[in-house]
């Protein structure tokens, strides 16, 4: 068994870097699809299974110390919820279909693999060298992206999203101006929020590392990035990559440098047209629910015909009423959320069950909310509790940590803080290309700190 182990820790390293490649780049063609549902089996499938297999001699010979490590115990309590809470809306609610609600409860087990194979598999002697070699991969991702975005502008490259029962077939689009930007992944949204997570890390490299070299790439690829995340329209993302910057440097008390970087950004953002007639949209019907009491989604101004005007004279046509309108507000609030909290009120403590739910959400904590009830969001935030507890153990960051170390984990902790909030917005760890990396980068960060405690 420990030679299966090492052979297991040998390769752990190119497995994850390939799935660090492969999981963002390559376009989501389907290899099999599932009956009664939209989601289809994928490459990126067999890339976790190999994960998964390399995964199980290191947890049966380490079984006893991982069963009583508390972040593997938060994901299993995580797991189990969803599970019982599965098993509750077959049974008792009747909103879920098991063989369908298993599959969904499957992508949540696959989707976490990565974070174990990180924690668990990569030597502690190698973790730095590991990340220095997977830093550097996410700039090849980031550079791919922003090159296949160029080509989906100007050279007509096929665009393949899973926003929708066709588009999810694999069918090609093409991108039309004025539209959002998703380059390789599946949407404007995983893009978006794939950016807020490593431009953080880009940025806290620029001003940790000495190498002038490395600066200038991570300042080329923070560039790239913020190009990629303004093109894909997505406000809340904006918000969000404001926060995690500010969140990483601000660990970092490179005060200067956070006001540089967040004046370019904002003169960015608001020079795309797009983005800013959103927000102008945006800020302009949240004023009128908030001053005027009115929907999300209503009509500016009413045509009135009295009886008498009509019968006396006649009555010129009406110039069209304009509607005051944001679609991507309106349907959150009017369809999305509350058919979420409708599914909480049926069961609040299990909800109804994976894939009781079967479209967007937009709000991840309200997904979880209505498909695992309260305790389901309450074991979610366990993992991120446990979790937390491992990144206070670093701090002073800047007097335990030092180097690309340092960059890597303020980073991280910024996109953590980025992440968190675009959730409210996006079902965010759901969506498979951003969901893996997430937690890979963070099962590298967490066995970064853990093995620095070790050592010290």
């Amino acid at each position: 068994m420990r030679k299966l182990v090492h052979f297991s820790e040998k390769i752990a390293k190119y497995l994850l870097a390939a799935t660090l490649i492969i999981i963002p780049i390559l376009p989501k063609f389907p290899l099999i699809n599932v009956p009664g549902t939209y989601v289809a089996i994928r490459f990126e499938d067999l890339l976790l299974l190999a994960l998964a297999v390399i995964l199980i001699p290191k947890i049966i010979l380490d079984f006893k110390k991982i069963i009583h490590d508390p972040i593997a115990i938060a994901f299993l309590i995580f797991l189990a919820v969803g599970l019982v809470s599965l098993i509750a809306g077959t049974v008792m609610t009747q909103t879920v279909t098991f063989n369908i609600g298993i599959f969904h409860w499957a992508r949540r087990v696959e989707y976490i693999v990565p974070f174990f194979v990180a924690y668990l598999l990569i030597p502690k002697d190698k973790i730095a060298e590991s990340i220095d070699f997977f830093l550097k991969l996410l700039l090849v991702v980031v550079f791919v992206a922003f090159l296949y975005a160029m080509g989906e502008h100007y050279l007509r490259f096929p665009v393949i999203t899973t926003q929708n029962d066709e588009s999810s077939k694999g069918i090609a689009l093409f991108w039309i101006k004025g539209s959002n930007t998703s380059s390789t992944f599946a949407g404007q949204y995983d893009l978006a929020a794939f950016m807020v997570m490593v431009v953080p890390m880009f940025l806290a490299t620029f001003f940790v590392v000495k190498d002038k070299l490395s600066r200038l790439f991570a300042l080329i690829a923070s560039g790239l990035g913020l190009w990629l995340l303004v093109n894909t329209f997505s406000r809340v993302a904006q918000l969000s990559y404001i926060l995690a910057v500010s969140a990483s440097l601000l660990l970092l008390r490179k005060f200067k440098g956070l006001g540089i970087i967040l004046l370019i950004s904002i003169i960015f953002m608001f020079t795309s047209s797009g983005l800013s007639i959103r927000f102008g949209q945006a800020i302009h019907v949240i004023y009128e629910r908030v001053t005027a009491g009115k929907s999300f989604s209503y009509l500016e101004n009413h045509f009135v015909a009295f009886a008498d005007q009509i019968a006396t004279s006649p009555v010129p046509t009406p110039t069209p009423v304009p509607v005051i309108q944001d679609v991507s507000i309106a349907i959150r609030a009017n369809v999305e959320w509350p058919r979420a909290i409708r599914a909480f009120i049926k069961n609040p403590m299990l909800g109804t069950g994976y894939s009781s739910i079967n479209l967007a959400t937009d709000n991840d904590y309200l997904r979880m909310l209505g498909e695992t009830g309260i305790l389901g969001l309450a074991a979610f935030a366990l993992i991120f509790f446990r979790i937390g507890k491992v990144f206070q153990s670093a701090f002073p960051l800047r007097k335990k940590l030092s180097g690309l170390e340092l960059a890597y984990v303020t980073g991280i902790i910024g996109a953590i803080i980025g992440t968190l909030m675009i959730a409210t917005f996006i079902d965010l760890f759901e969506a498979s290309k951003f969901a893996i990396i997430f937690w890979l980068l963070l099962g590298l960060a967490v066995n970064l700190i853990k093995n620095k405690e070790y050592a010290k």
